[in-house]
C-alpha cells in the first residue's frame, strides 16, 4: 500500500520542566516524546495524509511510549525495530526563562543510534510519494548515516522525490563535518529545508534569496530557507517566492521547522502548487509555536481553515 510520506530517525522520550526556571528546581517533569522526523510524520498525518516512520526504540517503557503515541496519531510503524539490547534515548527540555529554551540529549549508545542499512524497508520507500530525511539521522552514528544513504539511493532509483531538512545539531558534529555530509545530500535531494545558518554550512551567501539560489544550483528543485518570524524565502523550479509568517504569540519554538516541513510536504504529496504549499507550511509552523511540546500543537485541516477566517480570540 502506498503512503504519502516515509521518514525515519531517532525519536526520544522527552522530559521537560512545567515551570520556567532551571530544571534543578523543578519538583516534577512532564513526559512526552520528540524527534524531528516523527514530528513531521505526525504533522502530515494530522493534515490528512498517510505517513510511515521507522527507526529503533528500546525494549523499555520509553520505547513503548513512542510507538503508542505515534500509532495513536495515525503514523504507520510496521518496520520499526524494538532493540532489546539498547535503551531509548532521552532529551531534556529546559524552559530556562520566558524566552529561552535549552535542550540536552542523552543518546550515546541508544537504540535509535544503532539504526543501520539492514533496517531500511526498501519496498516501503519505493511506494512513497516522498522520502523525508534529516541531517540529524546522518549525524547520530556511522551506521545511521549509511542508512540515510541507502534510503536516499533507493528512493532515487525508484523515482521517489527526496526531501532533506538540514536540521544541524552542534552537539552531534562540527560545522565542517556537517557541511561535507549535507553538501552531498543536498546534491541528491529534490526538496531542501534549511535555516539561513544551516544553509551557510553548505554554500556561501549573505542573504536568504542568494542562499536559496545557491542551494538550488546543487540540484534540488525546491529550496526553502526558513526565517522564523520573518517567514520563508523559497527558490522553486527557478522562481523566487517570499512568504511572510503569521504573527502569533510564541510559547515554544521547538518543532516549528518540522511543522513547516509537514505542511509543505502534505501539499506537495497532493500535487498542489508552490503557493499553496507555502501557505500551509507557514500556517502549520504558526500553530506549532503557540503550544508547549515538540508536536502537540500541530494543526488539522480544520485548524488551518480556522486560522484563515477567525478575527477574534474566541470561537463560539
Amino acid at each position: 500500500m502506498s503512503v504519502d510520506l516515509v521518514t525515519f530517525g531517532e525519536t526520544m522520550a522527552r522530559l521537560d520542566n512545567p515551570v520556567v526556571g532551571p530544571m534543578r528546581h523543578a519538583r516534577s517533569l512532564d513526559l512526552g516524546i520528540g524527534g524531528a522526523e516523527s514530528n513531521t510524520a505526525i504533522g502530515l498525518a494530522r493534515l490528512g495524509g498517510t505517513a510511515a516512520w521507522f527507526g529503533r526504540v528500546g525494549d523499555d517503557e520509553f520505547g513503548r511510549l513512542i510507538t503508542t503515541a505515534l500509532a495513536g496519531e495515525g503514523v504507520r510503524l510496521g518496520h520499526t525495530v524494538v532493540d532489546e539490547s539498547a535503551p531509548t534515548a532521552l532529551l531534556f527540555k529546559e524552559r530556562r526563562s520566558g524566552t529561552l529554551t535549552r535542550v540536552q540529549y542523552y543518546r550515546t549508545g541508544s537504540a535509535g543510534s544503532r539504526l543501520s542499512p539492514a533496517d531500511v524497508p526498501h519496498d516501503l520507500i519505493r511506494s512513497a510519494r516522498v522520502l523525508h530525511v534529516t541531517g540529524i539521522t546522518a549525524a547520530i552514528s556511522d551506521t545511521a548515516r549509511r542508512a540515510v544513504d541507502d534510503a536516499v539511493e533507493t528512493a532515487r532509483a525508484a523515482g521517489v522525490p527526496v526531501s532533506l531538512d538540514l536540521n544541524y545539531r552542534s552537539a552531534l558534529w562540527t560545522p565542517a563535518e556537517a557541511g561535507e555530509c549535507l553538501h552531498d545530500l543536498v546534491k541528491r535531494a529534490d526538496l531542501v529545508f534549511a535555516t539561513e545558518q544551516e544553509a551557510r554550512l553548505v554554500v556561501p551567501g549573505d542573504d536568504p534569496a542568494g542562499l536559496a539560489a545557491a542551494l538550488a544550483a546543487l540540484g534540488p528543485r525546491d529550496v526553502l530557507v526558513k526565517r522564523g518570524a520573518a517567514g520563508v524565502v523559497a527558490y522553486c523550479a527557478g522562481t523566487l517566492h517570499v512568504q511572510p509568517a503569521h504573527k502569533v504569540p510564541v510559547v515554544d519554538p521547538v518543532g516549528a521547522g518540522d511543522a513547516f516541513a509537514a505542511g509543505y510536504l502534505a501539499e506537495f504529496a497532493r500535487g498542489l502548487p508552490v503557493a499553496a504549499r507555502l501557505a500551509t507550511a507557514t500556517a502549520a509552523g504558526a500553530y506549532a509555536v503557540t503550544v508547549r511540546g515538540d508536536w502537540e500543537g500541530l494543526p488539522s485541516r480544520a485548524d488551518l481553515d480556522f486560522l484563515k477566517t477567525t478575527e477574534d480570540n474566541v470561537s463560539r
